[in-house]
């Protein structure tokens, strides 16, 4: 469930970075074996479309006119494309688990960013704290789709007298 957690803390800070990639990994065939997303994200014309909105919502958010995260239409984006994108990482048995988690901690991941971004451009600026939250939000979502997860040693299935 690391990378449902990931890409909700992904989108709690960039509402459309989670769906542009996994979608970007689908189509290029990087997705983590045991996901399991639908087929359509594969297609060019998805993953052109949601690496469009994600640009426009980087370049857009150091904009002064930039509305806040946290009005309710954006968590509520946040939290939909967090669990989709959740769910698109996880194998078919866990969707719905990695779906929740996924939007619960992009809701929380919303107040939480939106939190330290005000407070960092007290002193440093819209644009640098901006440009400084889009490598942490990148770096998250390349990790969510592509870093590989640790198998335990062992399951609830072990058998330990084998």
């Amino acid at each position: 469930m690391i990378r449902a957690i990931l890409m909700g803390l992904v989108a709690g800070a960039r509402s459309m970075t989670p769906l542009a990639a996994v979608a970007n990994a689908a189509r290029t065939g990087r997705l983590p074996p045991e996901a399991e997303p639908p087929r359509f994200l594969a297609h060019p014309l998805v993953s052109l479309g949601a690496t469009a909105l994600a640009t426009y919502e980087l370049a857009g958010d150091k904009q002064k006119t930039a509305p806040d995260r946290i009005i309710t239409p954006a968590v509520i984006v946040r939290s939909l494309n967090a669990a989709f994108a959740g769910m698109a990482l996880a194998p078919r048995r866990h969707r719905f688990q990695a779906a929740a988690i996924a939007g619960a901690t992009a809701v929380l991941a919303s107040y939480l960013t939106f939190a330290a971004r005000m407070r960092a451009m007290e002193t440093h600026g819209q644009v640098s704290t901006g440009l400084v939250e889009d490598a942490l939000v990148l770096s998250g979502a390349a990790a969510a789709v592509g870093a590989p997860v640790a198998t335990p040693y062992w399951t609830p299935h072990t058998r330990w007298d084998s």
